[in-house]
């Protein structure tokens, strides 16, 4: 009875009952096949054709010590997933006129002294500002209050170059994107985050991974050394929100990329310009937006982004013409995902087809 009750449902949502069986059990082939090659303890998928949630399912342990099966409800770290969050964030104040995109973020960030040449949120955003990476320093296990505060560990270093000139991957550079949006909103971060993204978006669960809060079904985090699984280090990511300190569920991830694609966060005009890729002042493409990374999978335009910290290995990745999209989050450090999203969604763009 369940199961003819779930067949009427999927018809009901304009799938068709047997496709849908078939798809799913697909991805869940491709995704346990993944999880036994690299050992993984616990892996979380969602995916989405359209405006449906077509797949959300967990497989193994978020928690080996106390034997807690991973679910669709279990909620990870997203590492550098939280970097087009943020820019999503920047680019609304953008398209309501309350922030230049070309203007030097010296002149809104007080934390933020004067460089050498001056920084804007366009060369943050595509990662060309010159502001270092990680340079060995330890991970942070300090609290902090808010994102201008956290600014300290790397606002009197000198720029690495002139902004514009070099494409150089950073993550500190999305945190003072994010100390951007909290002086133009004159609100913390994940306060912007949850009333400008994650409430439009319906993800309940997208929020700042606050080490002190209850988070339910949070993932605990593994890495392997020498063959041996062992817990991931402590790390409090209250520094590095817009850079890489959000958390969610795959489906309220997926729901976000949904929202994104509906237009319902930035205008179609201004999603545009985010997965436009940039150019060096020389006019070397770097296939980097703002925000976002670009490319293509099998002639169909690819965005999205993968993240890589203590506890997780993520990534989303979508193919917006074809309006489809997937989410994979696990627990353990050091897994490359790529491969398997571009799998998930040759299958799910078989489905579009159809």
């Amino acid at each position: 009875m369940r199961t003819l009750l779930h067949l009427i449902a999927l018809s009901w949502l304009g799938i068709p009952a047997l496709a849908q069986r078939d798809l799913s059990q697909d991805l869940a082939e491709l995704l346990t096949a993944k999880q036994a090659l690299d050992q993984i303890p616990g892996i979380s998928c969602a995916a989405f054709v359209g405006d449906e949630l077509v797949f959300a399912r967990g497989f193994g342990f978020s928690d080996v010590e106390n034997q807690v099966a991973a679910t669709e409800r279990t909620v990870y770290r997203l590492a550098s997933i939280s970097k087009p969050i943020a820019a999503v964030l920047a680019m609304q104040l953008v398209e309501q006129g309350d922030l230049d995109l070309d203007g030097d973020v010296a002149d809104l960030v007080a934390e933020w002294p004067r460089k050498r040449w001056p920084v804007t949120t366009r060369q943050l955003l595509g990662h060309l500002g010159g502001v270092r990476h990680y340079q060995g320093e330890a991970e942070s296990a300090r609290r902090y209050r808010d994102q201008r505060t956290a600014l300290h560990r790397f606002a009197a270093d000198p720029l690495l170059h002139e902004p514009g000139t070099r494409y150089r991957y950073s993550t500190y550079g999305f945190n003072l994107v994010a100390a951007v949006v909290e002086v133009r909103r004159g609100r913390s971060f994940p306060e912007v985050l949850a009333a400008r993204v994650a409430g439009p978006s319906s993800a309940a669960t997208l929020q700042d991974d606050d080490q002190r809060r209850i988070i339910a079904h949070r993932s605990q985090g593994y890495v392997r050394r020498g063959g041996e699984l062992q817990n991931s280090g402590l790390m409090d990511s209250s520094y590095k929100l817009g850079g890489g300190g959000l958390c969610s569920s795959a489906p309220d991830l997926a729901r976000f990329a949904q929202a994104l694609l509906a237009g319902k966060l930035v205008s179609k005009e201004f999603l545009e310009q985010m997965w436009t890729p940039q150019r060096t002042a020389s006019g070397a493409a770097t296939g980097y937006g703002l925000g976002f990374s670009v490319g293509a999978l099998d002639g169909d335009r690819l965005v999205g982004h993968s993240g890589a910290q203590s506890r997780v290995s993520t990534i989303l990745q979508m193919l917006p013409d074809r309006g489809v999209g997937v989410v994979v989050m696990c627990n353990l450090e050091r897994v490359k995902l790529g491969g398997l999203a571009k799998q998930l969604l040759r299958r799910l763009r078989a489905e579009v087809r159809r």
